[in-house]
């Protein structure tokens, strides 16, 4: 009877301890990309933070879990991965799927967005080109930024002839001198940097993807937030997002978004989209 008794003195002393640790997450530390319209980029009206589609989604379904979310600037990807990976944060909203990464993050699946790689040609361009296949033999440029899926990399690194720049800027330059007949870039970033280059007119991105990367929200194993409750709340908001119609009119919200930005004299330059 005693040791009954001490036992649930012992229960109800830890009651306070096992609710809080069953208790939602009040507020959430987020980071990302800083360079990756319309997905995400830096404020330049408050630099600190960062907006864009991944941002307005993740501020949406938080919002219905009652929980606060500030997105914030940690610096370049590399940086804002190091900051989640060590707890300062708690959660990247764009985290492309490595195997390496899972040693430290939990990734929400499904993935909150994704990112479609396309086939950029010349407007005036002969290639044709129905699937991946038929870029073999013919020259290509690939920005060093992409973040491509490993299994697609792998393939092209070994089957396509890619020339590696050092960013999207200088990828499409060489595609309109005629030095590659194509450009591998996200639908997104590459629609950014045509119009933030004057190519709009020159370019003409081809229908069927070659790769697909989802960009998923990924939380810290040293974040003091990660627990069963959030993670599957989450997973369940990101299996209910493509149903919503949502995802699509965030996005392209956000690709005006940026347009509106370039429109706008700047007293210090727009960081172009990197990918």
């Amino acid at each position: 009877m005693e040791l009954r008794l001490a036992w649930s003195f012992l229960g109800l002393a830890l009651l306070p301890a096992l609710s809080f640790a069953a208790g939602k997450c009040e507020r959430l530390v987020v980071t990302g990309s800083p360079d990756a319209p319309p997905f995400l980029w830096q404020d330049p009206q408050n630099p600190r933070h960062l907006i864009g589609a991944s941002a307005d989604l993740l501020q949406q379904v938080a919002g219905e879990l009652g929980i606060k979310v500030e997105l914030l600037y940690a610096g370049k990807r590399s940086q804002a991965l190091e900051e989640v990976r060590s707890g300062r944060m708690d959660m990247l909203a764009d985290a492309v799927l490595t195997v390496s990464d899972l040693e430290s993050l939990d990734y929400i699946h499904p993935p909150m967005l994704e990112n479609d790689y396309l086939v950029w040609t010349r407007k005036d361009s002969s290639l044709v080109y129905n699937e991946v296949q038929d870029l073999h033999g013919h020259p290509g440029a690939l920005s060093e930024k992409s973040r491509l899926t490993s299994a697609f990399g792998t393939y092209a690194e070994q089957q396509l002839t890619l020339t590696h720049t050092p960013n999207l800027t200088q990828a499409l330059q060489k595609l309109l001198l005629g030095e590659v007949e194509y450009v591998l870039a996200a639908r997104y970033s590459g629609m950014a940097m045509a119009r933030t280059l004057g190519m709009s007119n020159d370019l003409v991105p081809r229908a069927q993807p070659v790769d697909r990367p989802g960009l998923f929200l990924a939380i810290s194993h040293n974040s003091a937030c990660n627990d069963p409750w959030l993670r599957g709340q989450l997973a369940k908001k990101m299996t209910e997002l493509p149903a919503s119609g949502l995802t699509e009119t965030v996005l392209l919200r956000n690709v005006e978004r940026w347009n509106a930005q370039l429109s706008q004299p700047q007293k210090q330059p727009v960081s172009a989209p990197k990918q």
